[in-house]
């Protein structure tokens, strides 16, 4: 029980390190001055009113940054040539010997499987009153 358990619970975190190991997203920031006026991760951030009035005036109070948090762009993935001789050969007899460690059991031969019962003329139990209690 405890280790289907554990064993659920480690699959699930190894499952969630790698995809969030492998996300990359951008946080966008609205600065106003120096006061954070919005924040924002999957949209674009919105833009303050006096930014409108920046533009007709030509003066910068407001700035964005972009923060970009990346994430890993590329897994290694070995195939069997990248291995080494010994570890080649090693996967090789493992497989091998797993494999063949599962041999189907031989056919049994049941020698009375066709066999019918002869046919009863008179049940013998009530005839003698024998019966097992």
């Amino acid at each position: 029980m405890i280790k289907k358990l554990l064993h659920k619970v480690f699959s699930a975190s190894m499952a969630l390190l790698v995809l969030f190991s492998t996300v990359s997203f951008t946080v966008e920031k609205h600065y106003c001055g120096d006061v954070l006026m919005d924040a924002a991760v999957f949209n674009s951030v919105e833009k303050c009113a006096s930014e409108m009035l920046e533009s007709q005036t030509k003066m910068d109070c407001c700035k964005d940054t972009v923060d970009v948090i990346k994430g890993q762009d590329e897994l290694t993935v070995k195939t069997f040539q990248d291995l080494d001789f010994d570890q080649q050969f090693f996967l090789n007899v493992f497989s091998f010997t797993y494999l063949n460690l599962f041999e189907g059991l031989p056919e049994l031969i049941v020698p009375h499987k066709n066999y019918s019962p002869p046919n009863l003329i008179a049940d013998i139990q009530v005839l003698d009153q024998v019966f097992l209690i």
